[in-house]
């Protein structure tokens, strides 16, 4: 008798295991993706939006259950990309590299509850724009993209904070651009100016501010050998050697607060004008404000 109640209980023991063990399975594929290393990563999260890429007037189409990701209020891409993504672009780089008469719109979605913390007018172009460059990274020509932004509300609901496929993409034989040279023509008669108080270490830009910005990285995107120039410029405190350093600082400063911003770093040269170019006299405390400054244009 005692032992067939042994016997019961470690069958109930191994039963108990072996349920745990389908379970516990079954829990994770749902929740990971084994890799040949053998170690368990996060699964790219799918949402309701997928990825589709169609052409109305040709014969190309790609969709994906996957799409880019992006946190709330944010426009860097969430890692890893699905390699679905990464198909369905190379077919498309293969599909238009040869026709002069196609051409991408990627536009980004934002909910307007969000907050735009970039450079772009607003969320949806910043997010439009990450994806381009990932469109860039491979091998699509950058005269090839247009970038776009609209507003789309119920994007905040997901889980994780995490916003799931705002952006979409469609081929089109519209260029949708101004004519290029002549948006670097007037960056150049007016160009972005920031002025930088004692420790400011934020940047806030204004709306007419953005907009430049934008017209900025569509230059980039559209005509060749052109760069942005960071130009930094102090006020006369201090010694002229100490000055050329500091606005130095301050152009590197904005260098990399453009790059977090999507431009290519190499795409950006910064100089130094120290206090050398003032445009208000520095007898005043008004003045000296106005010559602390940061100059972005082009060249």
């Amino acid at each position: 008798m005692k032992y067939a109640y042994l016997v019961g209980i470690v069958l109930s023991i191994l039963l108990g295991s072996f349920f745990n063990w389908i379970l516990c399975c079954e829990i994770s594929d749902t929740t990971g993706v084994e890799e040949d290393n053998g170690t368990l990563t996060e699964k790219v999260a799918t949402g309701n939006n997928p990825f589709i890429i169609s052409d109305n007037t040709g014969d190309f189409e790609y969709q994906s259950d996957n799409n880019f990701n992006f946190d709330i209020s944010n426009f860097i891409i969430k890692r890893p990309v699905s390699p679905e993504i990464d198909q369905g672009v190379t077919s498309l780089k293969s599909y238009i590299g040869n026709q002069n008469n196609k051409f991408v719109d990627i536009t980004g979605y934002y909910d307007p509850a969000e907050e735009n913390k970039s450079a772009f007018p607003n969320l949806g172009l910043a997010r439009a724009n990450a994806v381009k460059n990932y469109l860039l990274s491979l091998g699509v020509s950058s005269k090839k993209l247009n970038i776009h932004g609209a507003v789309k509300g119920g994007l905040l609901s997901t889980k994780d904070s995490i916003i799931e496929g705002p952006v979409s993409v469609a081929i089109t034989e519209n260029a949708n651009i101004k004519d290029a040279q002549a948006v670097v023509d007037a960056i150049k008669q007016n160009p972005i100016v920031l002025h930088f108080d004692s420790g400011k270490s934020t940047i806030q830009l204004t709306q007419e501010q953005r907009e430049k910005y934008l017209d900025i990285v569509r230059a980039l995107d559209k005509v060749d050998h052109v760069s942005i120039l960071v130009e930094g410029h102090t006020d006369n405190t201090g010694t002229p050697e100490g000055n050329l350093v500091l606005g130095k600082k301050r152009a590197s400063f904005i260098k990399d607060y453009l790059v977090t911003n999507g431009v290519t770093p190499i795409r950006i040269q910064t100089v130094s004008k120290g206090q050398d170019e003032p445009i208000a006299e520095n007898e005043t405390e008004q003045g000296r404000s106005q010559n602390r400054r940061i100059v972005i244009t082009v060249n």
